[in-house]
């Protein structure tokens, strides 16, 4: 199964349901299409930013290994690595640029493919969004934690199966 992060972008109204055609779903794990080309994958996800540092980078380290006089074959197995590194990083580099439009993450689903992750996210977002989870108001309170020496399940048993013993407590 594959994990998505969804992010809903800045609303412009007060009912966050709208906005529900913008939302964005970016999967975790490696991308190949940002592995094999970067600039492209870059600049179709308009990531202006991430392909700026990209090219500085890219231009930096080949400038860097010219001067030391590295080899053609040098330079090629460095740029793999950087590719392996974008394609690696993709959905983090994809998140910041996201996150700089204020798009807000509002949650992780899982799913066997996108369709499926959608339709599970959806199914519960809009009772989400009106107990807050989405619209921006603070979520329910926690149930209360039970007291010092209480068990959720109301007997009073000062022992507990599966904790390792305290120092001092008699076995």
């Amino acid at each position: 199964m594959a994990v998505y992060t969804v992010h809903q972008p800045p609303a412009h109204h007060a009912d966050p349901l709208p906005d529900a055609e913008r939302i964005v779903f970016v999967r975790d794990g490696f991308s190949f299409w940002a592995f094999l080309v970067a600039p492209i994958w870059m600049l179709w996800h308009r990531m202006w930013l991430v392909l700026l540092g990209y090219v500085v980078v890219l231009g930096a380290v080949d400038t860097a290994l010219a001067v030391i006089g590295a080899s053609r074959t040098a330079m090629s197995v460095v740029g793999l690595f950087i590719a392996l590194l974008i394609g690696l990083e993709a959905s983090t580099l994809r998140r910041f640029s996201l996150r700089r439009r204020r798009f807000r993450n509002v949650g992780v689903v899982s799913g066997a493919d996108r369709e499926d992750a959608e339709r599970r996210f959806f199914g519960t977002w809009p009772d989400e969004a009106r107990l807050g989870g989405a619209a921006g108001m603070p979520p329910a309170a926690p149930p209360p934690v039970p007291a010092a020496g209480s068990s959720a399940h109301g007997s009073h048993t000062p022992y507990v199966i599966g904790l390792f013993p305290q120092p001092g407590a008699h076995r």
